[in-house]
């Protein structure tokens, strides 16, 4: 009777030796999990972008005016990433029949929005240094972003054109940068995809 106390103390030492030794070693055993199948949800197609119809300015075919022309733009959730994709539309290309008046290359470096409805938007020095001049060119370049803002943010009342971090005097020697610009929609005027 001894032996068999004996025995059973020994099986019952060995299994729990056993049990010891795997909980101290199986954390550090490297874990191979089986790939789950892909959820119905992950193999169905995302759904599509939120969009906005904006209006952009871009000069117009004759070079005597910055039209406005409704195109669709990616929405954001808040007013500042609204008007960087905003900014970032109009930076982009043209649609045909129209020109950008912004110097092609141009990227935009930040955008902040003031607590006083000001926005400043920080172009790269290409807007500057690619720009081909002429006092009605510069008007472009500048109200094409300042119009673009001002008009499909109304939260946005003024914009100051910065040059690679900096408050730039003028981008060719011809408008005021030094103050934030408010709309100015004298050379505009609207045109919709229907209109070309």
């Amino acid at each position: 009777m001894i032996r068999r106390m004996a025995i059973g103390a020994l099986v019952v030492l060995v299994v729990v030796a056993l049990v010891w030794m795997i909980a101290a070693i199986a954390p550090k055993l490297p874990v191979r999990r089986a790939l789950a199948p892909a959820s119905p949800a992950a193999n169905a197609p995302s759904a599509p972008e939120r969009k906005i119809n904006a209006t952009l300015y871009y000069v117009s075919e004759n070079g005597l005016s910055l039209p406005g022309v409704q195109r669709e733009v990616a929405f954001a959730d808040n007013i500042a990433d609204q008007a960087r994709r905003i900014v970032e539309a109009q930076l982009g290309d043209a649609p045909a029949p129209y020109a950008s008046a912004i110097p092609q290359g141009t990227p935009l470096r930040a955008l902040f929005i003031g607590d006083r409805g000001e926005a400043f938007v920080d172009l790269g020095g290409e807007v500057r240094t690619k720009h081909p001049g002429g006092s009605l060119e510069e008007i472009f370049t500048a109200y094409s972003i300042v119009n673009a803002l001002t008009v499909n943010l109304p939260a946005i009342t003024r914009v100051q054109i910065l040059i690679d971090g900096k408050e730039a005097d003028t981008l060719a020697g011809h408008v005021d940068l030094r103050h934030p610009l408010q709309k100015n929609l004298k050379w505009t005027e609207l045109q919709t995809d229907n209109d070309k």
